[in-house]
């Protein structure tokens, strides 16, 4: 299990007055530089926050390349957009079995001792499935696949990106935020005054959408625009983050439930105690951002 070593150029700078698709090459490299750099601590596992950088590098890299659609050609960023998703997949796992370790392990740290040890249970079947998610994701790592992949990540910051045919009009990069937030718009009409839990994480993914799709266009842009999409990515960004404590508060809830269920028909009392106490206290979490999202999305819709 080594560092991938790959041939890449100086880091790739965009000017406001650099084609849109020149933002988007370089918005590649910067994550290709900060997935490369942890890498060897994401197949090490010395530190968690290695692997959480490097998904976050893979998911905003095929953000990227799913909101620059209209300025890339569609073949060739169709297949960077699935081969990110293949990795994001390998990675994702092991990042969401961190995430809700340290979450039951801090609310097990405050039980008496008679109940932390019983969470210690759940706690324990949690780590021997983070160990075989982990195994898969190395296994993904060492995968030739993988390798390919950053080869043409690599080339893609080394050259002009593809882009469509000379016949298909170049949309307006301002056009980028404006389509993801009309459809976060859209979505938001659709979801009724009380949306289930899984409207609300699809409108965290569209809000993320949002964000992103900001995020890569405000280098290229100045004055009032600049301004008005700085805004919108704060706002979008305050959205996503109230909506993802919801989804995390569910997910958390769901897997405790699935927990007790795997220890199967005979289960210590106090381990069936300890998991009521931890579902009822991600349920009343999930109801509390329930309460928040609206004015969070206030703020997008009065920025956008």
């Amino acid at each position: 299990m080594t560092r991938p070593v790959l041939d890449l150029p100086a880091p790739v700078s965009a000017a406001p007055s650099d084609p849109p698709a020149h933002h988007v090459r370089a918005a590649l490299d910067l994550r290709l530089r900060a997935l490369l750099r942890h890498d060897p601590g994401t197949r090490s596992g010395a530190d968690i926050e290695d692997l959480h950088q490097m998904r976050v590098a893979v998911r905003r890299m095929r953000a990227t390349l799913t909101a620059a659609r209209p300025l890339l050609d569609a073949g060739w960023a169709g297949v960077l957009r699935t081969e990110l998703g293949w990795l994001g997949r390998g990675l994702g796992p092991v990042r969401d079995l961190d995430v809700l370790l340290l979450r039951l392990r801090a609310e097990i740290a405050g039980l008496p001792d008679r109940e932390r040890a019983a969470g210690g249970v759940l706690v324990e079947a949690l780590e021997a499935e983070r160990v075989e998610a982990r195994a898969t994701m190395l296994a993904a790592l060492d995968d030739p696949r993988y390798t390919a992949l950053l080869e043409r990540l690599a080339d893609a910051v080394r050259l002009p990106l593809p882009t469509p045919s000379a016949t298909r009009s170049q949309p307006d990069l301002l056009d980028l935020p404006r389509t993801e937030l009309r459809k976060l718009r859209r979505d938001v009409q659709r979801a009724g005054e009380e949306p289930p839990d899984e409207v609300l994480h699809a409108l965290r993914i569209r809000a993320k959408r949002v964000r992103y799709t900001g995020e890569l266009v405000r280098p290229a842009l100045r004055g009032e625009a600049a301004r008005r999409v700085k805004q919108l990515v704060a706002a979008a960004s305050a959205l996503q983050e109230v909506l993802g404590d919801h989804q995390d508060a569910c997910v958390a809830e769901h897997r405790v439930r699935e927990l007790l269920d795997g220890l199967g028909e005979v289960v210590d009392a106090h381990v069936v105690f300890v998991a009521g106490r931890l579902v009822e206290r991600e349920r009343t979490r999930a109801e509390a951002k329930r309460a928040e999202w609206r004015a969070a999305w206030a703020e997008v819709d009065a920025a956008g």
